[in-house]
């Protein structure tokens, strides 16, 4: 996993936006960044994202197959 993205945080995680990526072999954001937020996600600056999808285990693994 790309360290820049693991540094997002813990929540990213969980959420239902955090996706691996097959052709990039890492975990990205799903969700549509525009360039201020897509640097504070790489960097480990989105503290509270606004985007942010809880979803349970099975929910998460149901839309990754």
């Amino acid at each position: 996993m790309d360290k820049k993205k693991k540094s997002a945080g813990s929540s990213c995680e969980y959420c239902m936006n955090y996706e691996y990526d097959e052709d990039y072999e890492y975990y990205v954001c799903t969700q549509d960044l525009d360039q201020d937020e897509m640097y504070r996600f790489i960097t480990g600056q989105f503290r509270e994202c606004p985007y942010y999808r809880a979803g349970d285990e099975y929910s998460i693994v149901r839309k990754q197959m």
